[in-house]
């Protein structure tokens, strides 16, 4: 029987979405005064923009591109995208973990076009040289169900045709992307900042807007999708206007979040802090033999929503069931210490361990967090 540890995270808070608070938040720092406004009062528009040009500075968007709130999160951001824009061309998906596999299942089964899937089993990366400029490109940056992330940007040609549609919203504000290779950028809050859910962001290229000034795609938008007017891309998007009624204490929940990424250093700083966690996180791994990164090769590892397969014979032996209700039983080991809570992995992903070590994480509570997982093995297996 492993012995239990006397230290436990301060913040045990490990979700991949929504993620950690960030450190010190209380919801006492939330301006509450245009709580209760209609969300169309200039002070409100205002403050929706505000959110805006505090994003494209942390972010580091470039200044020829426009964001937008998108209701729905990041699933529905980059499903704005898609519904506003495909068809004109071929596209292609990269298909490799859970919501690659949703969005190619949007652009075959509901926008029903002939899309070329480029897929890789759990763990791996797509073969990125078949990659076509002439097509219109969906993809994942970063893997949040398998850990996978994109090595760099190169598959990505300079004078594509295409326009490239890119989920962020496990990657941004954590991993540096190459602005030059992607035309529209998608986020939601409740990832690498520890925003409120239901909001997300579409951050749109010259070469986006001008695909949605110039093409009208032959299929019914929703209104909560809606990207164009009459006209081509609705600018007012730009401005803060919104698609419909959101909350105000998110965006002023998400401004929290932005002032602090800003307070902390900026956009270098929030990466180094991610990838501190990642490296504490990796540090136990590979001084541990009962785990092993889900990710098949160092080039591809999230430093995010980092996985991990559980490679102890004992537990390879058994069947998928059997593994699955090992990890749950470890879940509810540490989460009953009150130890870490949602460490489990996503529901489609194989069964294992998935930590979220974003910016919003401190290094001590990850060094704090890997003895209890220890812990938690050797007591699940043994019970």
């Amino acid at each position: 029987m492993a012995n239990r540890p006397n230290v436990k995270p301060a913040r045990p808070w490990f979700s991949s979405g929504p993620t950690a608070k960030r450190p010190g938040w209380s919801s006492q720092a939330i301006p509450h005064d245009l709580l209760g406004r209609g969300i169309r009062a200039p002070e409100v528009v205002e403050r929706f923009a505000h959110g805006l040009r505090l994003t494209r500075e942390l972010l580091q968007v470039p200044a020829d591109w426009v964001l937008v709130y998108i209701p729905g999160s990041d699933t529905a951001a980059v499903e704005a995208a898609m519904w506003s824009m495909l068809g004109e061309r071929p596209v292609q998906v990269l298909a490799f973990e859970n919501f690659g596999k949703v969005w190619a299942s949007d652009a075959v089964d509901h926008l029903k076009l002939d899309a070329e899937l480029l897929t890789a089993p759990w763990g791996g990366w797509p073969d990125t040289s078949r990659v076509d400029p002439a097509n219109d490109l969906v993809f994942p940056w970063n893997g949040t169900t398998s850990g996978v992330c994109a090595p760099d940007g190169e598959f990505i040609a300079d004078d594509r045709e295409g326009v490239v549609i890119c989920d962020a919203t496990s990657a941004a504000f954590a991993m540096t992307l190459p602005w030059s290779k992607l035309d529209v950028v998608t986020f939601s809050f409740q990832k690498a900042l520890g925003g409120e859910a239901g909001l997300g962001v579409a951050a749109l290229s010259p070469r986006a807007v001008e695909r949605l000034d110039r093409y009208e795609p032959p299929r019914s938008v929703p209104k909560v999708l809606r990207l164009r007017d009459a006209n081509g891309f609705d600018r007012m998007l730009a401005n803060g206007s919104m698609l419909n009624t959101f909350s105000v204490w998110t965006i002023e929940d998400w401004i929290d979040a932005v002032e602090w990424g800003l307070a902390e250093g900026g956009l270098d700083a929030l990466i180094a802090r991610t990838n501190a966690n990642a490296a504490a996180l990796d540090a136990w791994v590979r001084r541990t033999d009962w785990v092993e990164y889900l990710a098949d090769h160092p080039t591809t590892r999230s430093t995010t929503s980092v996985c991990l397969r559980i490679v102890d014979p004992r537990v390879t032996a058994m069947d998928d069931d059997g593994r699955r209700a090992l990890v749950i039983r470890m879940k509810a080991l540490v989460e009953g210490e009150g130890a870490a809570f949602d460490i489990e992995s996503h529901r489609n992903a194989p069964a294992g361990l998935r930590i979220w070590c974003g910016c919003t994480v401190d290094v001590a509570d990850i060094e704090a967090l890997t003895p209890w997982l220890d812990w938690a093995f050797e007591t699940a297996l043994s019970e």
